[in-house]
C-alpha cells in the first residue's frame, strides 16, 4: 500500500504569542516543519528571537520576502529583488537553512507568472537557492469554518501535499491541533522533505520550473 505523505509549513512569522504556541504543538507531537519567514517581521526583537526557538526545535526556516507585498512578476526590477530576497537573507542569519530556501509572495496561494521575475529568477539561482511552492492552501487565514476540511481534502487527492498554513493571528493555530490529529488517524506520514513537483530550483539548479511562473517569458 502505498502511504500518502504530508508536508506541513507555516508562512508569514514569526509572531510573538502564536509562532511559540505553534512549536509547542508540534512538539507534542514530535513533528518538524519548515517556517517561511517574513523579514521586517525580524526587525521587532521578541519575534527575531523566536527564530532561535524554531530552529532549537529542529524546523527548518526559509525566506518569505521582506515585506510580503508586491510579487516579483509584477515588478520586475532588479532593486526590488535583492531589498526583498537579500534583506530577509541578512536578517535570518545564522539560522538559515544550508538548502537556502525561499518561498515566493503568490498572491493568496495562486501560481502563475505573477511568482517571478527574469531578475528574480536571476538571483535566486545565482545565489544558489531552493525555491519552494505548494500544491495546497487551505486558507486558514481567512476561513476558520473550512480549511482544515480544505486541506485534508487536499491529501485525499495527492499522493504528497505540500499545505501553506501561517503562524500569524487568527490563521492555523485555534484549529492545528485537530488537523494534527485527523491527519494522524488517517494513517498519513507527515514529512519535513519536499517533492520535486514544488520545487522551483535546489540549490540553484532548475528543478520543476515552467516558464508559466515567469513573467517576461509569456
Amino acid at each position: 500500500m502505498h502511504m500518502k505523505k504530508v508536508t506541513l509549513t507555516f508562512d508569514n512569522g514569526p509572531t510573538p504569542g502564536i509562532t511559540d504556541k505553534v512549536l509547542d504543538i508540534l512538539a507534542r507531537k514530535n513533528l518538524r516543519s519548515t517556517f517561511m519567514v517574513v523579514g521586517r517581521n525580524l526587525e521587532d526583537p521578541s519575534a527575531a528571537s523566536l527564530l532561535e526557538d524554531v530552529h532549537a526545535a529542529g524546523h527548518w526556516i526559509g525566506n518569505h520576502s521582506y515585506t510580503h507585498s508586491v510579487a516579483f512578476g509584477e515588478r520586475q526590477d532588479g532593486e526590488y529583488v535583492e531589498a526583498e530576497i537579500g534583506k530577509t537573507q541578512q536578517l535570518l542569519g545564522k539560522y538559515v537553512h544550508p538548502s537556502r530556501f525561499f518561498r515566493p509572495f503568490g498572491n493568496d496561494g495562486q501560481v502563475g507568472p505573477h511568482l517571478l521575475s527574469e531578475a528574480a529568477l536571476s538571483y535566486l539561482l545565482r545565489h544558489r537557492y531552493t525555491g519552494v511552492l505548494w500544491n495546497s492552501v487551505p486558507h486558514d487565514w481567512d476561513d476558520q469554518a473550512g480549511w482544515v476540511e480544505r486541506c485534508l481534502a487536499d491529501v485525499s487527492r495527492q499522493d504528497w501535499t505540500v499545505s501553506v498554513l501561517h503562524d500569524i493571528a487568527h490563521a492555523a493555530l485555534p484549529r492545528l491541533p485537530e488537523l494534527l490529529d485527523r491527519l494522524g488517524d488517517s494513517g498519513v506520514t507527515i514529512t519535513q522533505d519536499f517533492p520535486d513537483e514544488v520545487i522551483l530550483m535546489r540549490d540553484g539548479s532548475p528543478v520543476s520550473l515552467p516558464d508559466s511562473y515567469i513573467a517576461e517569458r509569456l
